[in-house]
């Protein structure tokens, strides 16, 4: 995807914040640029409650996310061929959901990136896998478009803290369940 066309749709400053969320060391830094992010999804107030580890908001969001992507999972309709795929994302849900109540959020990271981009793939299909699907998302979706801009900027796999992998888990799950 061209770099400005992202630039139509988020602002210079959740732009910023996306690169200091991916490459700070402070986990206080990842939490405040997270929040900044979260503005170009829409409503950033209820992210705020969700970054803040000590209102238990996380685990509303878990319980939140996990019915919807549940629920978005059993009502895609998909190929015959993708019914495994279908049954082995929903396993995947409920390992990720588990180890989020543990607050394994290190261990969830990169298990959460494989949850995503097969439920993205059972929306969307092969397009997924396609160089162009990033810009075909924001122009078909422009918040969607948003949201996989936000899942392809982090890193796949990363020895973050557990504070900041959990912050970055927050706000792809805080898009996921209101989406």
């Amino acid at each position: 995807m061209e770099g400005n066309l992202i630039e139509q749709f988020v602002e210079k400053k959740a732009l910023d914040a996306m690169n200091t969320l991916v490459n700070t060391q402070s986990d206080d830094e990842a939490v405040s640029a997270a929040i900044t992010v979260s503005q170009a999804f829409g409503e950033s107030e209820p992210f705020k409650s969700i970054a803040d580890v000590k209102t238990g908001m996380g685990q509303k969001l878990t319980l939140s996310f996990q019915r919807n992507l549940e629920l978005l999972i059993q009502k895609t309709w998909v190929e015959k061929s993708d019914e495994d795929l279908k049954a082995q994302v929903q396993l995947q849900l409920n390992e990720f959901c588990k180890n989020l109540e543990t607050h394994s959020y290190q261990k969830a990271y990169t298990p959460f990136f494989s949850i995503v981009d097969n439920v993205v793939y059972l929306m969307f299909g092969s397009q997924t896998k396609s160089k162009e699907f990033a810009e075909y998302a924001l122009r078909i979706d422009p918040e969607f478009g948003i949201f996989w801009w936000y899942m392809q900027n982090l890193p796949r796999t990363a020895a973050w803290s557990e504070p900041k992998s959990r912050i970055a888990i927050m706000l792809g799950m805080y898009f996921l369940a209101n989406y």
